[in-house]
């Protein structure tokens, strides 16, 4: 008998693993960013109830923003290109290569450039208060 249950386990698995081979390959995930704080360090601070924003940006070449700043979470995904952030206050510039994700800085006036020679695209993602409809504040010229 036990042998019986144990020929029935193996050709049940054997069968199982058959089955598997033909299913489509699974999903993956990777992790692309974790964190708590800003690419300048500052403790990331989410608003209650957010609305959430997904925005996606284009810079063609020798292209960059106004001075500005964000007063909520304003998150940025490079998907092609390299994007270059400069904070005005300490002239500082970061360099975030496609395949980066970061979390830019609150409340700092900055811009963001592309110094390259093709587009650069970014998927950003905003969290605002409810009945605030941008989190981008311009400086005034």
């Amino acid at each position: 008998m036990k042998r019986t249950a144990v020929a029935a386990l193996l050709l049940f698995c054997g069968s199982a693993q058959a089955a598997d081979a033909g299913k489509a390959p699974q999903v993956t995930s990777v992790r692309v960013f974790s964190g708590d704080a800003t690419i300048t360090g500052q403790k990331i601070e989410v608003p209650d109830k957010p609305k959430v924003v997904v925005s996606l940006t284009t810079f063609p070449p020798g292209s960059r923003l106004r001075v500005h700043k964000h007063l909520y979470p304003h998150y940025v995904y490079v998907l092609e290109g390299t994007l270059t952030v400069t904070n005005v206050a300490t002239g500082k510039t970061f360099d975030i290569p496609k395949g980066k994700f970061f979390a830019e800085m609150t409340n700092t006036w900055h811009f963001g450039r592309n110094n390259g020679t093709t587009p650069v695209k970014i998927l950003v993602i905003d969290q605002l208060p409810p009945g605030v409809s941008s989190n981008v504040i311009a400086q005034s010229p």
